[in-house]
């Protein structure tokens, strides 16, 4: 069985370098982490065996993100870009739904894809896949400060002996493998073609700042998340930990020293996978999710009722008129959609929360120009689809979090911070604060502007 010839798909301006093996009716993308090229993963033979045995019930692709492997070279993309970049993937290849496959950094942009277009994912699967990296008090498998510091100079060794290297980092990661001469010097040349020193490092510094464990309970769709507990990469508790918080989940523990799928117990891992295609190949899929997960905007005019007053409302509604256009100027251009207005006040939703931050900061300073200022709030999470529109409790947060916002300001819930990580936005912290009608306290933090 022999893959395609490479292909390159669209995401806006940047091309993503993909391949398929296989003609099942069933697509399966696998999502590597930080490195992959679509290239020269195939003169490995043992990743080849691995995927022709997954090729036996799905139509395999495989891409590298923007920024690595042949794709073209983005510094610093987002999670929310790469997740554009597997939507390119599917719609350039013609897959109406496919079953994500998330090896390590991967199941992020696995997750957060699987929950915005569930309509667009059948099934996932979810290996090595650490929804946070940071340590946490309320997630203590994560790097300590003194960790993660190691962790980013680490990033930035070895590079003028990656074949002294690549033995190391195998001593850990395959233990079984560390006499493979053949598979050092691949992943040698793998390495030194599909990224640079600080290309490198400057992933990895993105992924310390992302936390998707909010995600986590919007997944509807199957899920299994496997782990090998005699690997010593990935925490046994983080597997468990995952599987509980999404609904939809199976654990499976299965043999293998080795953190790398395609190695040392390569045909119960991909058996595995070939079972659970299987499974989702006949279950039935819905035309249209009832849930996903959504970034949920509101606005209002400060002092409207103040300033209506002073100018009369003959040139109120002009006004009005003109604040409503720069609005849906904005709107259609970060790709939101309007889902109501009210008087001075708009309510949208957007597939992607760095494009709702900036659609609300460019809101805010176009208004300027009227004489306005406007409020803006922003929240992520799982909202009901009624009629077309997003609904629930995401989006009385969202509306709550708008109302703790200064005029000019666009105030975010911290699940929103710690998405748009790799975005190049910045924020000042609000600390926290109650939302009313809402429980708990909620973690704001306001966008910093360049104004």
């Amino acid at each position: 069985m022999q893959p395609s010839l490479i292909r390159y798909a669209k995401a806006g301006d940047v091309h993503i370098a993909y391949r398929t093996l296989g003609d099942a009716p069933l697509d399966l993308v696998f999502i590597s982490g930080a490195i992959s090229n679509v290239e020269l993963d195939w003169d490995e033979p043992s990743y080849v065996s691995f995927m022709e045995r997954l090729a036996s019930a799905a139509r395999v692709i495989t891409l590298d993100r923007r920024g690595v492997g042949i794709s073209d070279r983005v510094a610093s993309p987002s999670l929310e870009d790469r997740m554009e970049d597997v939507r390119a993937v599917l719609d350039d290849v013609g897959s109406r739904s496919a079953v994500l496959f998330g090896f390590l950094d991967g199941g992020a942009m696995a997750t957060l894809f699987a929950a915005t277009y569930p309509d667009r994912v059948r099934g996932l699967v979810l290996y090595a896949f650490e929804p946070r990296r940071r340590w946490a008090p309320d997630y203590p498998w994560g790097l300590t400060p003194d960790a993660a510091r190691r962790h980013l100079e680490d990033a930035l060794g070895g590079w003028n002996d990656i074949e002294r290297r690549g033995r190391e980092e195998l001593a850990i990661t395959a233990p079984g493998q560390t006499a493979d001469e053949n598979l050092i010097l691949w992943l040698g040349r793998w390495r030194r073609l599909s990224t640079s020193p600080s290309a490198f490092a400057e992933f990895r510094r993105v992924n310390l700042d992302v936390d998707v464990r909010h995600v986590l309970p919007a997944i509807r769709i199957p899920v299994l998340v496997v782990h090998r507990p005699d690997q010593k990469v990935v925490n046994g508790e983080v597997a468990r930990y995952v599987a509980k918080q999404i609904p939809t989940a199976t654990y499976l523990e299965l043999p293998g020293r080795d953190l790398w799928p395609f190695l040392e117990g390569s045909a119960e891992m991909a058996d595995a996978v070939v079972a659970f295609l299987r499974e989702t190949t006949h279950a039935a899929l819905e035309e249209e999710s009832e849930r996903v997960l959504a970034t949920i905007l509101f606005t209002d005019i400060a002092s409207a009722t103040e300033r209506a007053a002073q100018i009369g409302d003959v040139r109120w509604r002009e006004v009005l008129a003109n604040h409503h256009r720069v609005v849906r100027q904005q709107l259609a251009r970060f790709r939101g959609r309007e889902v109501d207005t009210a008087g001075d006040g708009f309510f949208a939703s957007f597939d992607g929360p760095a494009r709702g931050i900036r659609c609300a900061t460019a809101i805010t300073e176009q208004v300027r120009s009227l004489g306005l200022e406007v409020r803006a709030g922003l929240h992520t999470g799982e909202c009901e689809v009624v009629d077309g529109k997003v609904a629930g409790i995401a989006v009385h947060i969202g509306a709550r979090v708008a109302a703790q916002a200064a005029p000019g300001e666009v105030l975010v819930s911290s699940t929103v911070r710690d998405l748009v990580a790799g975005s190049g936005l910045r924020f000042e912290d609000r600390g926290d604060q109650e939302l009313r009608g809402i429980p708990g306290e909620w973690h704001l933090y306001a966008v910093e502007t360049s104004s």
